[in-house]
């Protein structure tokens, strides 16, 4: 409810910016004669005149009732009065701007409504359903998506009307033009936030970064920097264009509309940095910490974020960001790192794994020469357990990664068969000795032979205390 009541206040200093309507002319009986009819060339720039004075009468005594809830008043019996006058959308607009100081927002809506029936490309009305349609998505419920595709349909409108609307009888040029800039931000919010719901983020960040510059110092800019900063920071990384065919006749595939690349990376963490800025009460620290992440993830730490912050403080566009992307090392260069730290014999079985599966090969040798033929003792988790040999099979998962996929990386052949006894059980850890033999390295899986159970030695009895004998 909040938000509708925005909306109305909004609406209420839009309808304010060139509505002094001054009151119209009032026809003579010359300028009413017939001979006094010859239309001019151009009819829709003649000055609107009401020739009825009985009618002139009701539309100035309602149009300069100071009390809003009198001329809501005064505008509805003159509408009722005259339906067809030439005065219709003017007292229309009045009425829905009048509702809205009264933050009447269904009748403010409802007489919208009647202002695009009259002329399709009022700016006013299509601003008020733009921008209360879209607060009402913003709430929530059932019908959110299908209000803010309305709001979309009536912000494209208003985009497209903007090109040819003609300035209201009175208006200066200053005042249309500021008209024109103030409802321009709300449709374009409103299309924006339409083409986010509908994933065309091309089309959002478009749409949502005109409404950003567009904001007006007294109207909150953040419900449309957070959405643009999101329309950057979710959309896929972009892939790299694939190549021609080698006949060359065939163009190489051009990456998705608005997928993320490095620029447009820094523009999404500048934005959500200066929504994080923007924000207010709780809300603050859950976009700053949101913001964060994204910048962690992306850069691969958090130096630089303040900088990003100080900067979004100040600034309104992304000029000049960049934000140094993490890339990650490859597999062959974790292992060739992790030889230069630890010893093979140190390293965990993930890690041996790691370098079997994906180090560069004088890497792989190195780690398979050093665990051939020697028996090793380790802990695995048991997948399954085979008994109709001669000797006891387990496949076992040693790497966290597996163990968490219940899936085999060990092929254990025990020395011998397990007693029933002493058989452990499926899914649980196992302690043991195995001598590698062989491995595969995708998917990776150690072959070990001779293998041997570890159990614990079990605790000594404690000594039995005996009472002297009696003497």
């Amino acid at each position: 409810m909040k938000k509708i009541v925005l909306a109305m206040l909004l609406v209420a200093a839009v309808a304010a910016v060139a509505q002094t309507t001054p009151a119209p002319a009032q026809a003579s009986p010359q300028t009413a004669a017939p001979a006094a009819q010859a239309a001019p060339a151009k009819p829709a720039a003649q000055k609107k005149e009401i020739k009825d004075p009985a009618e002139y009468n009701a539309y100035v005594g309602a149009i300069q009732q100071q009390d809003a809830a009198a001329k809501i008043s005064g505008l509805e019996a003159f509408l009722t009065q005259y339906p067809n006058s030439v005065m219709k959308e003017d007292a229309l607009e009045l009425l829905m701007s009048a509702y809205g100081q009264t933050n009447n927002a269904a009748k403010a809506q409802e007489t919208a409504l009647k202002v695009l029936q009259a002329n399709p490309c009022n700016l006013r009305g299509l601003a008020l359903l733009s921008f209360t349609k879209r607060a009402a998505a913003e709430q929530g419920g059932p019908t959110a998506a299908q209000s803010l595709t309305e709001a979309g349909q009536y912000g494209e409108k208003g985009l497209q009307c903007e090109q040819t609307a003609a300035k209201p009888e009175g208006t200066s040029d200053a005042d249309f033009a500021k008209l024109k800039s103030e409802t321009a931000g709300i449709f374009n919010g409103a299309a924006g936030m339409a083409a986010f719901q509908a994933k065309d983020y091309a089309k959002a960040q478009q749409e949502l970064g005109a409404a950003v510059q567009a904001d007006a110092p007294d109207i909150s800019s953040l419900r449309d920097v957070y959405p643009l900063a999101l329309s950057y920071l979710t959309p896929p990384a972009c892939p790299p264009p694939a190549p021609a065919g080698s006949d060359s006749a065939q163009p190489a595939t051009p990456p998705p509309a608005g997928c993320s690349n490095a620029e447009k990376e820094a523009a999404g963490l500048f934005y959500i940095a200066r929504a994080a800025d923007l924000a207010q009460g709780p809300g603050k620290a859950q976009i700053t910490k949101f913001g964060q992440s994204k910048y962690d993830k992306y850069h691969g730490a958090d130096d630089g974020w303040s900088d990003l912050m100080a900067k979004a403080a100040t600034a309104t566009t992304p000029a000049g960001v960049a934000v140094t992307q993490y890339v990650p090392p490859t597999p062959a260069q974790q292992c060739a790192d992790l030889q230069k730290q630890k010893k093979v014999e140190e390293m965990s079985f993930a890690e041996w794994q790691l370098c079997l599966s994906d180090g560069a090969p004088d890497a792989a040798d190195k780690v398979w020469s050093t665990l051939k033929g020697k028996p090793l003792q380790m802990q695995a988790h048991i997948i399954s357990i085979d008994t109709t040999g001669k000797a006891t099979k387990l496949m076992l998962a040693g790497s966290e990664d597996d163990i968490e996929a219940k899936k085999a990386d060990i092929d254990l052949t025990m020395a011998a068969a397990i007693p029933k006894k002493d058989m452990p059980k499926e899914d649980t850890d196992f302690q043991f000795q195995g001598t590698p033999t062989a491995y595969t390295p995708k998917p990776f899986t150690m072959t070990m032979d001779d293998g041997a159970m570890l159990v614990k030695a079990k605790p000594k009895p404690a000594p039995t205390h005996r009472r002297p004998a009696a003497q």
